[in-house]
């Protein structure tokens, strides 16, 4: 087993929305019978934005993760937002982040974003760690900030009780352990899936100056059955195609942290990867699915609580709007 980019973790952050929404809630406001919506989406409650805002979340989240990282802000060679949702189309999420946390102390490391919806935190992390060098770039924030909640319609029972928001960041760097790091990622989308999971309106196919706000068309939308024939069909090829690449197998594997998607999709991962001995980690319940804060939030969680720990094999791994799966095997 061999690591193709070295990083460390060395500290995580997150934030949440004041407001906590219980299923039990949304049950008496869609009038949905009791114990509905845990039974059919995992899901027991989530945080919904008010005040709140992507960059507000986001910066937040990282000023904890500078804190338990013990480095300022200074040292950071680069902050990536990894995301799908976002506060403006201009400037960049990164950039709002960056002027959200400044507090009279300027400093001028480079923003950028990543987006594969669903996976753009697994995605920043083999981008930020070809960027690491021990002198020009020792550290790299990634954070990922979602509010889901704007783009929910009420009207659609399936969406609108299974996503929440939360903000998560986390600051990776240099190493000097060889050992430690990326071992393999592998991103694969499945373009006859791009259009089952979408938000139509806002961008220049469908501008609000030609199409004026409408729920449906401003709203997300998400066709949950076809979805999960895709994944069923897609998944298992994925996998065995990313162990054949790597130079790992699952039976290394001490834990596997996965997109939150869905419970079906959760136990679609436990059926592929029955008999095989990493634990199947999971907060679906507690915070719903929170796009591409999920598995950076699951990841912080885990590590809190010792699950996994320095010199754990760790499995990232989920699906995304486009439709794409992606994976990516650390050590911690």
């Amino acid at each position: 087993m061999s690591v193709a980019k070295p990083f460390k973790i060395y500290g995580m952050g997150k934030a949440l929305p004041k407001m906590e929404v219980l299923s039990t809630e949304l049950e008496k406001e869609l009038g949905l019978p009791a114990g509905y919506i845990e039974k059919y989406s995992g899901v027991r409650k989530r945080y919904r934005a008010e005040d709140e805002s992507n960059s507000s979340l986001g910066a937040a989240a990282l000023h904890q993760a500078l804190q338990h990282a013990k480095i300022s802000a200074k040292e950071l060679g680069y902050l990536i937002s990894a995301s799908a949702t976002f506060d403006y189309p201009l400037p960049n999420r990164a950039s709002a982040i960056k002027k959200q946390m400044e507090d009279g102390e300027k400093t001028h490391f480079p923003c950028l974003d990543i987006d594969t919806t669903c996976l753009s935190f697994v995605s920043a992390l083999d981008i930020a760690a070809g960027f690491l060098h021990p002198v020009h770039c020792k550290y790299v924030a990634i954070v990922s900030s979602e509010i889901a909640s704007k783009g929910l319609n009420p009207k659609d029972v399936e969406t609108y009780t299974l996503f929440g928001d939360a903000a998560v960041a986390c600051i990776i760097g240099v190493t000097e352990k060889p050992e430690q790091g990326l071992i393999h990622y592998q991103l694969q989308t499945y373009s006859e899936g791009a259009e089952l999971t979408m938000i139509k309106g806002g961008g220049n196919r469908y501008h609000p100056k030609e199409h004026p706000y409408q729920t449906d068309l401003y709203s997300f939308f998400m066709q949950g059955r076809q979805l999960l024939k895709l994944a069923k069909r897609s998944l298992p090829s994925f996998m065995e195609q990313f162990w054949k690449d790597s130079t790992c197998s699952l039976h290394e594997v001490d834990a596997i942290i996965p997109h939150q998607a869905s419970k079906a999709g959760l136990i679609l991962l436990q059926d592929i990867t029955q008999g095989h001995k990493p634990t199947i980690g999971s907060n679906l319940a507690a915070y719903g699915n929170c796009i591409a804060a999920s598995i950076p939030l699951l990841l912080m969680e885990m590590r809190e609580q010792g699950n996994v720990q320095e010199g754990s094999t760790v499995l990232l791994i989920g699906t995304a709007a486009g439709f794409s799966i992606g994976a990516a095997l650390i050590r911690l």
